[in-house]
């Protein structure tokens, strides 16, 4: 088989003390909030790993960045991202695409969505083209409409090299 599909999900609660990255952009919550975790608690990026690592059926990323090994504390989730690409690579396949969706009820993501498919793509070695990002709300259902966290699902297309 030449192509394989991956799927990721990760959610982090919402807390005040701690920085907002999504995407590897540091963003604005109205309400002072970040995403509480071990690295920099990045949703997109961590979905989108564990889409890529699926695709293989390498695991997930706490396989290789566990959150009890100190040497991950506020890692820049970009530079994991990067790691996972080079394990994909020297497993014979490379990116196609990634589609995911963030859900959060603030703060707006749409005006950086652009950048942070940049960054993203970057970190991949990709055209920003071969990378999707969308955001919804909850509408105010569930912990992401609460605003007690936001999620992020993701899937990856790898082929072969």
């Amino acid at each position: 088989m030449n192509i394989r599909i991956g799927n990721g999900y990760d959610i982090h609660r919402l807390i005040a003390g701690r920085p907002l990255i999504i995407g590897g952009e540091l963003l604005e919550h109205p309400d002072g909030l970040g995403l509480d975790g071990h690295s920099d608690a990045d949703v997109l990026v961590h979905a989108i790993m564990d889409a890529l690592l699926g695709a293989l059926s390498l695991g997930d990323i706490g396989k290789y960045f566990p959150p009890d090994d100190p040497q991950w504390k506020g890692a820049n989730s970009l530079k994991l991202l990067e790691q996972v690409n080079s394990l994909i690579k020297q497993q014979g396949w490379q990116v196609a695409n990634i589609d995911a969706v963030v859900i959060a009820e603030r703060p707006k993501l749409k005006p950086h969505i652009e950048t942070i498919r940049a960054r993203i793509a970057g970190s991949l070695g990709v055209n920003p083209d071969q990378v999707g990002v969308k955001a919804t709300t909850n509408e105010k259902l569930g912990p992401e409409g609460r605003e007690e966290g936001i999620s992020c699902h993701a899937v990856a297309l790898l082929v072969r090299l």
